[in-house]
């Protein structure tokens, strides 16, 4: 089956006649195959490797943003990926208005802008905000 795949050639058909040809010819192939998994085993074995070091740990971080995002509320203190910190005065689906500066000058960022979400909220009179 594997032969008809990869288009390769055999000595099957010649060693089908008698019994210890066909014996030779189911070690032949029990051969090929284990010659063919030792082939792709590197190839299987950086799959594996690029799973659990690459690709997985990116869901797990995008899933974490993703849930970060949905949690935002009003009176949450943020940082933007710009750098700039702000308290959120509203929501909207794709969008957030934030009141920046000593001043809460309104300013209005995609959601997808946000880094985190800091621990300092507004309720906190403990903390200075700006």
């Amino acid at each position: 089956m594997l032969e008809r795949i990869f288009g390769i050639s055999s000595a099957l058909a010649e060693n089908t006649t008698n019994a210890a040809g066909t014996a030779a010819t189911q070690t032949d192939a029990g051969s090929t195959l284990l010659s063919y998994l030792i082939t792709f085993a590197p190839m299987i074995l950086i799959f594996v490797v690029f799973y659990f070091f690459l690709i997985r740990p990116q869901k797990k971080k995008d899933k974490q943003v993703k849930d970060m995002l949905n949690a935002l509320k009003v009176g949450d203190r943020i940082c933007t990926i710009g750098g700039i910190y702000g308290t959120i005065i509203s929501l909207r689906d794709d969008t957030v208005e934030l009141a920046v500066g000593h001043q809460d000058t309104p300013m209005v960022l995609a959601r997808w802008a946000i880094r985190s979400v800091e621990a300092v909220s507004i309720e906190n009179d403990a903390e200075t905000l700006n």
